[in-house]
């Protein structure tokens, strides 16, 4: 198929796909409670009542974390380590990492895909200008190993940086490996931990993940540092030799 015939046909599917979401918010109620109940739930900030929603769903529990989590991925302000977290603590933590990381990673490739298929323009409308502006500027300062890093820091949207991915040239593969890697140390603390928690520890949680976040942002802090004084020694030496 021609390339810009593909283009046009991935947005007719993704256009579609949106009118039919927001016809169903819009005319059919139980969609829009189901959707405006999800949203109370993890403003909430409260994990064991994200496993208490997914327990209700019975068999079909992983299934509905699978949706939730590729959900908040594309377009909803869903915080993902809430999900992450009461899967660990509804199915154990190295089945709930499991099923976090695959979703996620589904739900990556969406927003990569998506990028690809209606620019930046609609990217920004879904995200934020300014959100995408921050993101450029995080790549030009750490280059190649910008996904990793972002992918290791808490703090760096995870669907920001997917969807501006899909903006550059970079390749699906590459991205899909720099992601996987990168989102699997938080997804495995994120996983272990919640996997230990009862109502009352949520707060020693809340600590630990803080903790981790810490520790992860010392270690670029001093990578970004020691690339930089090499860069200098070797623009002084090559100054020196010249």
């Amino acid at each position: 198929m021609n390339p810009r015939i593909a283009v046009w046909v991935q947005r007719g599917v993704i256009i579609a796909v949106v009118v039919v979401a927001l016809a169903l918010y819009a005319f059919a109620p139980t969609v829009r409670d189901a959707v405006n109940s999800v949203l109370a739930m993890f403003a909430t900030g409260d994990f064991s009542a994200a496993s208490e929603f997914m327990a209700q769903y019975g068999a079909c529990a992983a299934a509905v974390s699978f949706l939730l989590m590729v959900f908040q991925s594309i377009a909803a302000p869903l915080p993902a380590f809430l999900i992450t977290i009461a899967n660990a603590n509804l199915f154990g933590w190295w089945q709930g990492a499991i099923l976090s990381w695959t979703s996620s990673m589904v739900g990556a490739a969406l927003c990569f895909w998506i990028a690809k298929a209606l620019g930046r323009e609609a990217v920004e409308k879904l995200t934020s200008k300014a959100g995408l502006q921050r993101i450029d500027e995080f790549f030009e300062r750490h280059g190649s190993q910008s996904v990793l890093i972002a992918r290791l820091l808490p703090f760096v949207s995870f669907d920001w940086v997917s969807y501006f991915c899909g903006l550059t040239s970079m390749s699906f593969g590459s991205f899909m490996v720099a992601t996987g890697i990168g989102q699997l140390p938080a997804t495995i603390v994120y996983s272990y931990v919640g996997g230990m928690l009862t109502g009352g520890a949520q707060m020693l949680m809340y600590g630990l993940l803080i903790l981790f976040a810490l520790a992860v942002l010392i270690v670029i802090v001093r990578q970004v540092y020691a690339e930089r004084v090499k860069r200098r020694e070797a623009d002084a030496e090559g100054g020196r030799t010249s």
